[in-house]
């Protein structure tokens, strides 16, 4: 049998998706997420499938960031915590991999980043100072409740004696959500995504996404945007308005998250990915999650080294320092135009 690999068309979206349900793959393989991504943030994918006698047998997702401030590079998948091949067989993986390395010659990219959850035997250099943290979910959330310990009971008791409440939805929660992530994202010094991505995702991904907010008084303080796939609910973003943070909003809106969870039947809580010496791991743990290491592998020019569009990286100190205090409405303006070219 021959393996043909070639770029996904439209008329192989049902193909694509179905082989990825089968192979249980993360939501960020699905069909979709290229025109999102084009209809956001103007960026070209180009994902590639390989077939055995018009089978599918292997695909990749890709997308093109393009940009005079930040090059010119590919990654599987930009934006969030998952990607990279999903084949029948580790030898299907090389060749697609080597299908990608011919595009980014073609294409004139400086390298490939590939976002795998599992270790791959391929011969490309990797990083491995990323984690995600997975908690595994009981069938009532009251077992969990016990589980979690009198401690952390009583830092989510507090905010409700300070009478703060717990709700959840969709595009109706839009504005709550964004309003306390774009504070928070300015306060990071990091700049923000613009709405119109959430809410692309929300229209959709109407069954999978899920907004969660914590209100004080009637109005947002803290926010989750999560995303529910194979059994697994996926917190990719969340905030706390940090004001509040003495009232202990984050146990509580993460409590309210879990319990949600597991009323919507959902096996595996995904905490999101850390880097293994943040402070947020600790926060993370003490709901009894576990990590599962993260394996992020590069196709580079020869000698060239590994890329670091980080926040992490020590060259974006200042501008990170000049981000924190601008104010809300300025950052909102221009932060989608510059994040959109950050993987």
């Amino acid at each position: 049998m021959s393996l043909i690999i070639s770029i996904l068309t439209p008329s192989h979206h049902g193909d694509w998706d179905d082989y990825a349900y089968q192979k249980q793959a993360s939501i960020y393989h699905d069909s979709r997420w290229p025109e999102i991504i084009k209809k956001v943030f103007g960026h070209d994918s180009h994902h590639l499938m390989a077939t055995e006698n018009e089978k599918m047998v292997g695909i990749l997702p890709m997308v093109q960031l393009k940009s005079l401030l930040f090059g010119n590079f590919m990654v599987s998948m930009p934006y969030f915590n998952y990607g990279g091949v999903v084949a029948d067989s580790s030898e299907i993986t090389v060749q697609l991999i080597k299908a990608a390395q011919e595009q980014r010659k073609q294409l004139g990219c400086s390298h490939i980043e590939f976002r795998f959850d599992k270790e791959q035997d391929i011969d490309l250099p990797e990083r491995t100072d990323k984690v995600t943290m997975l908690l595994d979910l009981p069938d009532d959330p009251e077992i969990l409740w016990q589980e979690i310990g009198s401690k952390r009971r009583a830092q989510v008791k507090r905010p409700i004696r300070e009478g703060v409440e717990f709700l959840y939805g969709g595009e109706e929660l839009l504005d709550d959500f964004y309003h306390v992530f774009s504070i928070n994202m300015r306060d990071l010094g990091t700049p923000v995504y613009s709405k119109r991505f959430f809410t692309e995702i929300l229209e959709t991904f109407k069954q999978e996404s899920l907004i969660a907010v914590a209100r004080l008084n009637g109005k947002p303080v803290g926010v989750g945007f999560l995303v529910g796939h194979n059994g697994k609910l996926e917190i990719p973003w969340a905030s706390t308005l940090r004001k509040y943070n003495r009232l202990g909003i984050n146990m509580f809106l993460y409590w309210n998250i879990l319990k949600t969870a597991i009323e919507k039947d959902y096996q595996v809580f995904d905490f999101g990915r850390s880097s293994k010496d943040a402070g947020a791991l600790k926060f993370k743990k003490q709901w009894g999650s576990y990590e599962k290491q993260l394996y992020w592998y590069y196709d580079l020019p020869v000698g060239k080294c590994l890329p670091g569009l980080n926040p992490q990286n020590k060259k974006f100190g200042a501008a990170i320092s000049v981000w924190k205090k601008l104010p809300v409405k300025v950052s909102n303006l221009i932060g989608p135009q510059i994040v959109k070219n950050l993987p």
